[in-house]
């Protein structure tokens, strides 16, 4: 079943792709961007989205590309960059993307307010909205985003029709199947009339998609940590520009990690829960064993340092997936797992391993730079070689499902050197399309630190990578004591 639908689907690419050739591009190639006409022919996922908004009729979709390809050009859409957006636009933070919403799309942030209502400045305005949609489409490829039309505040002089009309357009025709969901706050009673108009624009299937929502609604689709204080959130972000807020990585994380006394302390206290909360994983009768043979008063320095290395082992959890990338290969490949509330957010890791012939530079940056330490977020990858990752959330701050982290890697084919000032210029110069990137989501594992009785019954409802993880992390834990153990009955 599933291999006939993929055969129909290649079929119908192909079908869109010949017949938008011989019937549109042959007789006027001139109404279209080059680049555009290239891309169609190589991205099959550009063309699935317009035949999945078109329901898969071939006619209708070519004169979807025909109108969308042409808008395209007229507002140089590939050409778009901020020189081509005037400044104060920028400034004035009427249009950005940050934030996400509960089921972990980009929210598209249109603050009502700042749009005054005039024509001299109306194709600006468009050109920001293209701007941003390209931009974001370009990064994200097909990854739906929701709309926060923000009318609070808003007067008649705000109430622009055209320009509401456009950003449906937007969605309906330029950018199909990129629209989650528009969600629309604090709508004043004088613009109930405007929005049916909306509706009618939109059509039947995608009214289902206007969220008409106050203060306490809102929060239905969107969590408070990423709600400014006006939508009853906790968000601190404040608009400010430059730099653009398109996809909140443009924030580095530390580039040196956690300083060196923060280290110390951590590692200390790592070394005091973890061992606890292990031991708290292992069945009874392997405690009363353990418990037997080993003497708090009879520990050695050697007995010291097996548990600080056992500590270090037991932080992290061993990551299993690989995302095989051109640059690097990535591990996990997804998700990044952290511990529950309860038991406190642990370290994790992020592994990479180099698969070129060249030193690989790479960077890590996150959503959420004040929640995470990460070491070494800025560095080099040797041919070959491997590279771990330390991320620690700070103190209590909590993880959260929404908080996604970018590893941006670049291949130095020129020898040069690999010290700070020199990835900073490196990265200075290095072109966009030969910097590879990988996203990766934040999953909390919950957990009321089970017993050995409590995984086994659980088995059934964990993943067998997390499962064997955990048994591999327990087993290891007790060689390590015996060890310790053994040392210690040996030097006496």
């Amino acid at each position: 079943m599933a291999e006939n639908h993929a055969q129909n689907k290649a079929k119908l690419i192909s079908e869109t792709r010949r017949r938008f050739e011989a019937e549109y591009v042959t007789d006027k190639p001139e109404k279209y961007d080059p680049r555009d006409v290239e891309r169609l022919q190589q991205d099959d996922n550009w063309v699935e989205s317009y035949l999945h908004w078109r329901h898969n009729v071939v006619d209708e979709t070519l004169k979807m590309l025909d109108e969308s390809f042409q808008w395209r050009k007229e507002f140089s859409v590939n050409d778009l960059n901020e020189s081509s957006i005037p400044r104060w636009l920028l400034e004035i933070g009427g249009i950005y993307l940050h934030g996400y919403d509960k089921e972990g799309n980009k929210l598209f942030w249109i603050r009502v307010k700042y749009h005054i209502k005039d024509q001299k400045t109306i194709l600006d305005k468009k050109k920001l909205i293209a701007f941003w949609l390209e931009r974001y489409a370009k990064r994200e490829n097909g990854k739906p985003i929701t709309v926060m039309f923000d009318l609070s505040e808003t007067g008649l002089n705000s109430i622009d029709m055209d320009f509401v009309r456009f950003i449906i357009n937007c969605f309906k025709v330029y950018y199909p199947k990129y629209l989650s969901k528009m969600v629309i706050f604090d709508m004043p009673w004088i613009m109930n009339a405007a929005f049916k108009i909306v509706k009618s624009w939109l059509g039947p299937e995608a009214v289902s998609l206007l969220k008409f929502t106050s203060k306490n609604e809102v929060q239905d689709y969107v969590s408070v940590e990423y709600l400014p204080p006006h939508m009853g959130g906790t968000d601190p972000f404040k608009y400010s520009y430059p730099p653009l807020v398109d996809d909140d990585f443009q924030t580095p994380l530390c580039e040196n990690g956690p300083i060196a006394s923060e280290d110390e302390t951590s590692s200390k206290e790592d070394i005091e829960t973890d061992g606890k909360e292990t031991l708290e994983t292992i069945s009874n009768e392997e405690q009363t064993a353990l418990l037997k043979k080993t003497n708090p008063a009879e520990s050695t320095p050697k007995a010291e340092e097996s548990e600080k290395v056992d500590s270090k082992l037991k932080t992290f959890k061993k990551p299993l997936s690989v995302f095989k990338g051109p640059l690097l290969h990535i591990s996990p490949a997804e998700e990044l797992y952290f511990g529950s509330t309860e038991s406190g957010e642990k370290k994790t890791l992020i592994v990479l391993t180099n698969v070129t012939k060249n030193i690989v530079a790479f960077k890590v940056r996150t959503t959420a730079p004040e929640k995470y330490r990460v070491k070494p977020s800025n560095s080099s990858c040797d041919p070959g070689a491997s590279v771990d990752i330390v991320v620690s959330p700070h103190g209590g701050l909590t993880v959260s499902a929404q908080d996604r982290f970018l590893i941006m890697a670049a291949e130095m084919e020129q020898p040069s050197g690999t010290g700070p000032a020199e990835l900073t210029q490196f990265w200075k110069e290095v072109p966009r399309n030969k910097v590879m990137e990988h996203r990766l989501r934040c999953h909390t594992v919950e957990s009321n630190k089970p017993n050995t009785l409590t995984l086994k019954d659980n088995a059934l409802n964990m993943s067998d990578k997390t499962s064997e993880d955990i048994y591999l992390q327990l087993k290891w834990w007790c060689l390590i004591k015996n060890m310790a153990f053994s040392s210690v009955i040996w030097k006496k």
